[in-house]
């Protein structure tokens, strides 16, 4: 079952791997992002990032989605990163049962507005955040789990 969903641009990183990872007591990880799947490198240095006893999976979009509505995947608890909104909306929409969405970082590029000091969006993302809203309990921003949860709905 998906603890938590989180949109992170950098993917598997020091907060991912060990803060979140700890917190929500997962026992495993899908990177869900269809370049970092089909590059080898990149495979390579993410799955290098997983904290000791949790599984990484790293799949395509369409891949993730396959593997995380396998009826085994019912009895894990996992933790889903992608790297955008277009990503976590697909997922969202194709994977029943999940509820919480955490929107961890998102970098500053030209023609984004800053939500906070990490995420900033653009019309897009907007459109995206509104429909996960509609479709999970809880769309939130906070980078580690001591932050404090800022809701997408209250500031979109």
């Amino acid at each position: 079952m998906v603890i938590l969903m989180r949109v992170d641009d950098r993917l598997v990183h020091g907060q991912v791997a060990f803060t979140w990872t700890k917190t929500l007591g997962v026992e495993a990880i899908v990177v869900a992002n269809d370049v970092a799947a089909n590059d080898s490198i990149n495979k390579m240095a993410l799955k290098m990032a997983a904290p000791a006893g949790v599984k990484m999976a790293i799949k395509t979009v369409e891949g993730a989605i396959e593997l995380l509505n396998n009826p085994k995947a019912k009895d894990k608890r996992i933790f889903v990163v992608v790297k955008n909104t277009t990503d976590a909306l697909e997922i969202v929409e194709n994977v029943p049962g999940i509820e919480n969405v955490n929107i961890g970082g998102i970098k500053k590029e030209e023609g984004k507005e800053m939500l906070t000091p990490a995420v900033f969006i653009n019309d897009l993302d907007k459109e995206n955040l509104r429909k996960i809203s509609n479709l999970v309990s809880e769309v939130e921003i906070r980078q580690v789990p001591t932050d404090e949860k800022k809701y997408v709905k209250n500031i979109i």
